[in-house]
């Protein structure tokens, strides 16, 4: 076996033994095969697919390229849950601490930006000591102490899916449900979970761009976690716009920070205490969904949510400081209004634009080596279906690179489309699906 006749047999759209997937995967987690064999192996299977059992295949292989984690000591359902990646999607940072605050068992192993969508741990390590590289031990200690704990993989966790994470996101080969399927599942199912929550992200500022695909990877996704003995309820949610009103690492942990205050945008607030519900129905079979629904909303105002956040910065390190006072965090040198140009309404806001304005203005990454400017990002003021004037504020830039200016503001200005008549409003969740089917429509 070598790595160009396994290229070619992809290429030619032929179907790939076990064997030939296993060793294309160790070989390359183990330095065997250099960058540039596995990033056409990997835009092979990016234009030519593969089975269910290809990919089944590669996702159990790359769980296996490492240590399956058990929790199996520490008392309660463990659940977590998982986004597809969006734009402005903040969710994990307040869905983690909230479900914990209600007993949920949260054993969360996160990644980091991939292509024009930010990273839970880019966002995480915008507070200023916050360590997302706790050892396995300190990961099951601190969810024994708090129940909750949110890290990045480590070397034991899925390292094959590690290391060709970071190469999907420079080649061009994000965008594939089979690649998405092995990423995901490879990790939630090493981590030690007995139930998953995904958040399947539909638009333009999603990887599937319909709801037909969307649906296809959310079968894809519960057929994996239920082979494998883990429950798996995925929910189909819109992102033809940025959520909520922050885009770039500290501008949305700031805006998290104000939702588990009981503050903040009303599409985050519900998105959240959506999928957290779904998460706590897992761990508490007995609750309907009105009641968890309510429990969430409950524990965002009474502050238990925002307690049990304090308790994982701290358990992470991270400074307490900056949570408790925001407004002293370093801000970004050049800061940059945009305007409407005419009358109208919102038609639409190109998340996919803005997202990729992120990477130019240093929020996200253009090279996998980049580093992310924590302070860079975009506030938005107005979205669909909103009513604005000729001259109203639509955003501002946050950025610390004078050279990337004028070209951002262009991008976030196209990004907004404005016309005559108002639009209607779409939903947030278009449906909710488990291993029976679609179990619930949109709402």
């Amino acid at each position: 076996m070598n790595a160009y006749e396994i290229i070619l047999k992809k290429r030619d759209k032929k179907e790939l033994a076990r064997p030939e997937i296993e060793y294309m995967i160790r070989s390359y987690t183990q330095g065997e095969i250099p960058d540039y064999q596995m990033a056409s192996f990997l835009m092979a299977v990016f234009l030519n697919g593969m089975t269910f059992r290809e990919t089944t295949d590669l996702t159990l292989i790359m769980r296996d390229s490492g240590i399956v984690v058990d929790l199996s000591d520490i008392l309660g359902v463990k659940v977590d849950k998982h986004s597809t990646g969006g734009v402005g999607d903040k969710v994990s940072l307040m869905l983690a601490p909230l479900a914990a605050s209600i007993g949920v068992v949260v054993p969360m192993i996160s990644g980091r930006g991939l292509g024009h969508t930010g990273g839970t741990l880019d966002k995480l390590e915008s507070i200023p000591g916050f360590d997302i590289a706790l050892s396995l031990d300190q990961y099951r200690q601190t969810l024994k102490s708090i129940g909750v704990c949110m890290i990045g993989q480590t070397a034991e966790i899925a390292p094959a899916d590690k290391k060709t994470y970071a190469l999907r996101d420079v080649t061009g080969t994000v965008e594939s449900i089979p690649l998405i399927s092995a990423s995901i599942m490879s990790k939630k199912l090493a981590e030690g979970i007995d139930a998953l929550v995904l958040d399947v992200k539909v638009g333009n500022g999603a990887f599937m761009k319909d709801i037909e695909r969307a649906r296809d990877l959310a079968r894809h996704l519960i057929a994996i976690g239920e082979g494998a003995g883990k429950s798996v309820t995925a929910v189909l949610t819109n992102m033809n716009q940025p959520l909520g009103n922050a885009i770039g690492n500290w501008l949305e942990m700031k805006e998290a920070i104000e939702v588990l205050q009981g503050r903040g945008p009303e599409d985050i607030i519900e998105l959240t205490a959506v999928l957290t519900s779904y998460m706590i129905m897992h761990a508490k079979p007995g609750l309907t969904y009105e009641e968890a629904y309510d429990q969430c909303l409950h524990n965002l105002r009474n502050g238990k949510a925002f307690d049990k956040f304090i308790q994982l910065v701290k358990a992470h390190k991270g400074n307490l400081d900056v949570v408790n006072r925001p407004s002293e965090y370093p801000k970004a040198r050049y800061q940059e209004n945009i305007h409407a140009a005419q009358d109208g309404y919102i038609n639409a806001v190109d998340s996919f634009e803005l997202g990729m304005t992120g990477i130019l203005i240093g929020a996200g990454r253009q090279k996998k080596e980049d580093e992310i400017d924590y302070s860079a990002g975009i506030m938005i003021y107005k979205k669909v279906p909103a009513k604005v004037q000729k001259g109203e504020l639509l955003a501002t830039l946050h950025t610390n690179r004078k050279a990337a200016v004028d070209a951002a503001k262009e991008k976030i200005s196209r990004a907004f489309s404005i016309g005559n008549r108002q639009p209607d409003a779409e939903p947030l969740v278009y449906s909710v699906m488990d291993k029976s089917g679609i179990v619930k429509g949109s709402y």
